[in-house]
């Protein structure tokens, strides 16, 4: 089986995993006490470089990288991410950090509590506020969701390094085409059914957004109430949710090279937050949301409370395509199949906060 390296932030550190064939080694956690908002493994380098977002209660929140794996790690001496004086704001944490493409070899965005896109072009290592999308018109009318303001999505199109989607809660989505010089909201058809007006331009608590794997304008997004898709890249969206068993949830992720194919976990409401049903399943479509199927297999079989977050559900770039999934359990999933059958990896662990896999080797 291909060589995979899976990593796993918790309220309470990092723990990296290695499959070395079909066989997989954890250690962890590193990070001890700093909770792991975001996780990126650039693969762009000859060594994959690690990068992390922790929050230490005491320390507050930074960001590290590491370039041999998670063996050693790197904190710059002047803070990588850091609100100029003039925006009156200080880093809260760092909920994204997302690699651009090849054609953008060394840039690296990160999204933050107060929401703000950072950009950096030196591997993660220092950052740069793209001040067009912070001084938004819109951006005083903008509301913290449940667990605050937050960018925590960050879309680069591999077709063009300038095109950028990002979502914040709860803001909605927006994007750039001119390498983030001028933003425009790309909600339409995302509803916000707890606003008085539920169709507005932005204002919708968009939870996760995730990019088709054949198509580059398909987008899925996972709504707080609601599951929709884009063919036009976000000029319009369309409702994808039926034949789910809750549309409300956190997470979204698409399969790596299968067009059509994505994957979520539905929650049971806003108000009961726990699997669908109290079930463990992962729903899958392989028709761009037309129909859905649970996945179950390996899964716990009986009453289940793992909420998993926006972060929380991804896959790697392997083919069969692997499947990952942690939860506020403190238990992390894996499918090798392309989520046709899941094992449990890890358990016991503090709240996991998000996960990031990617072949190595």
């Amino acid at each position: 089986m291909t060589d995979v390296l899976l990593t796993v932030g918790t309220r309470k550190g990092l723990f990296i995993g290695r499959r070395r064939g079909g066989t997989w080694e954890f250690d962890g956690p590193q990070f001890n006490a700093q909770a792991i908002y975001s996780i990126a493994i650039d693969t762009r380098r000859e060594t994959p470089r690690l990068l992390v977002g922790g929050d230490s209660s005491h320390w507050g929140p930074s960001v590290f990288h590491s370039d041999d794996l998670g063996a050693t790690w790197v904190e710059p001496k002047q803070p990588a991410v850091k609100f100029p004086q003039f925006t009156d704001a200080s880093l809260e944490r760092v909920w994204q950090l997302h690699p651009a493409g090849p054609e953008a070899p060394d840039v690296v965005y990160a999204g933050t509590e107060p929401a703000a896109l950072f950009r950096s072009e030196d591997g993660g290592e220092s950052f740069e506020l793209v001040r067009p999308l912070w001084e938004h018109p819109t951006r005083s009318k903008w509301v913290p969701g449940g667990g605050g303001e937050g960018l925590h999505t960050i879309l680069t199109d591999p077709r063009d390094a300038r095109a950028v989607t990002v979502a914040v809660s709860t803001a909605g989505v927006f994007r750039t085409k001119d390498g983030g010089a001028s933003w425009t909201p790309a909600n339409r058809g995302v509803s916000a059914v707890f606003l008085p007006d539920p169709d507005p331009e932005f204002g919708q608590c968009v939870h996760k957004v995730t990019r088709d794997a054949a198509d580059p304008d398909r987008l899925y997004l996972q709504n707080h109430w609601g599951v929709f898709r884009s063919d036009d890249s976000g000029d319009s969206w369309t409702d994808i949710g039926a034949g789910l068993p809750s549309d409300f949830g956190f997470a979204a992720a698409a399969h790596p090279h299968r067009g059509e194919t994505a994957y979520i976990f539905p929650i049971n409401a806003d108000a009961d937050r726990v699997p669908a049903d109290r079930r463990c399943r992962v729903f899958r479509t392989s028709d761009a949301g037309r129909t859905w199927e649970p996945l179950s297999e390996g899964l716990p079989q009986g009453a289940h409370y793992g909420t998993v977050l926006r972060d929380a559900l991804c896959t790697d770039d392997a083919d069969p395509a692997g499947v990952y999934f942690g939860n506020r359990n403190g238990e992390v999933f894996a499918s090798a199949d392309d989520g046709d059958t899941w094992q449990e990896l890890l358990s016991h662990l503090p709240d996991v906060l998000c996960v990031r896999a990617a072949v190595v080797g």
